[in-house]
């Protein structure tokens, strides 16, 4: 994996954007209101993925307070990877692997998914523009999954031509090292044989719209 100045830079941003939104949130009142978060957005996906207790399941760049909080006892397994894992554990108050005795958490980045073992349904939350070599990172989700299996994104894609190709350029969205639009993350998962089976528009903004996708292999 080649790690980019842009990449470098965006992770300790992001490391430090974390403790500075959390760092007046209760802990408990947090988690709470995130695992509804989480749940509202299972909720969405009802008749299009359906998820049970024996199932094993990925988050993909799970963050301080991903999915996981969802999933902490999968009988199936649930894993967990993010390369600032320790970062959060470190300075973030707000997660402690303690907490979560049966979830597999693995310091690593996405580029670095090669393992045997196979999942049924990969979360990849508001992360794939985070890494550092995303055709990498997407081709790693897909051989980490099961035939058959689901991937589960959520994504910012650009709405104007203009401001993609200038954030391209400039350091106008630091935090994420790709900048994409819907079209392009749409390619990037029917390229390698994936099927769109669920896209919806969660959240409308200027630059951006932040989507949620399921994609089977």
């Amino acid at each position: 994996m080649q790690k980019t100045l842009k990449w470098s830079v965006a992770q300790q941003l992001e490391w430090r954007w974390w403790v500075n939104y959390l760092d007046q949130k209760d802990k408990a009142e947090y988690l709470k209101w995130k695992r509804g978060y989480w749940q509202n957005l299972l909720n969405l996906m009802q008749g299009h993925l359906s998820i049970r207790p024996d199932m094993s399941l990925l988050d993909a760049g799970c963050g301080p307070a991903g999915i996981f909080l969802n999933f902490s006892n999968q009988q199936g397994g649930m894993y967990a990877i993010d390369p600032l894992l320790d970062q959060y554990e470190e300075k973030v108050k707000h997660f402690d692997r303690s907490d979560y005795p049966a979830v597999h958490f693995h310091t690593m980045p996405l580029e670095a998914l090669d393992w045997e073992e196979k999942f049924e349904v990969i979360f990849c939350m508001n992360c794939i523009n985070h890494v550092a070599d995303i055709e990498l990172s997407i081709d790693r989700l897909f051989a980490a999954l099961k035939q058959n299996g689901h991937l589960v994104l959520t994504i910012d894609a650009h709405n104007y031509a203009f401001f993609k190709q200038l954030f391209r350029f400039l350091p106008g969205d630091a935090l994420h090292p790709h900048q994409y639009d819907l079209e392009e993350y749409r390619t990037m998962m029917t390229d390698r044989g994936g099927t769109l089976t669920f896209g919806k528009c969660i959240k409308k903004e200027f630059f951006f719209n932040h989507y949620l996708f399921v994609v089977q292999k």
